[in-house]
């Protein structure tokens, strides 16, 4: 059996990753199965979401100075997102084409979908815009907690490669899944997952 594709969204929070995974699945003529950050978080017992004490141990959130917000991946977040990773490779060698948004913002995170995905058909895209754009999007949404798109904003794209890059400042949600669904079905085959592993 051939493996399926493998579409990793990268990006901030605000920065339309979702949207664009949304599109996708509706613009492939095959079935790409969501396998996001949201729907492995969701699958915690409610508590875990709704009251910040349980957060803590998923996904805490400090702030060392005003209006200067630091987050990083508690244990149980770490264990959940390694969970998210081999779920996704196992999908893909069962045949499953996958599209997943994530915030690749700890890099033990980038080294194991490194490892788990360079043999198979998968592509990195990173989903950008300017820092200024996605606070703004922030604040409009009123469902994030302010100051988590510049938490991630110098982390997300740290070891900056990638198959793709889309601007969600420059161009529309479908315009974007578009140029995704062309590169992946017409464009080079995808090497950053290969060039990621080796400079482990």
């Amino acid at each position: 059996m051939n493996p399926g594709n493998i579409i990793m969204l990268n990006g901030t929070s605000s920065s339309g990753k979702s949207s664009i995974l949304r599109a996708l699945q509706e613009m492939m003529d095959e079935p790409y199965l969501d396998a996001g950050i949201d729907k492995f978080l969701w699958m915690l017992p409610r508590r875990y979401i709704n009251e910040p004490t349980y957060w803590q141990q998923v996904y805490p959130y400090e702030w060392p100075q005003p209006e200067q917000m630091v987050i990083r991946a508690a244990p149980l977040g770490r264990r959940l997102m390694a969970g998210m990773h081999q779920a996704i490779a196992a999908l893909a060698r069962a045949g499953n084409h996958v599209v997943a948004d994530h915030v690749l913002a700890e890099p033990e995170w980038v080294w194991q979908c490194a490892a788990l995905f360079a043999d198979l058909p998968a592509w990195l895209v990173h989903i950008t815009c300017p820092l200024a754009v996605l606070e703004e999007r922030e604040r409009a949404r009123q469902d994030r907690t302010l100051g988590q798109a510049r938490a991630q904003f110098h982390l997300v794209h740290a070891h900056a490669i990638c198959d793709l890059e889309v601007d969600t400042s420059l161009r529309d949600v479908h315009t974007c899944a578009e140029m995704i669904k062309q590169h992946v079905l017409t464009g080079p085959p995808p090497m950053a997952f290969k060039k990621l592993i080796t400079k482990q």
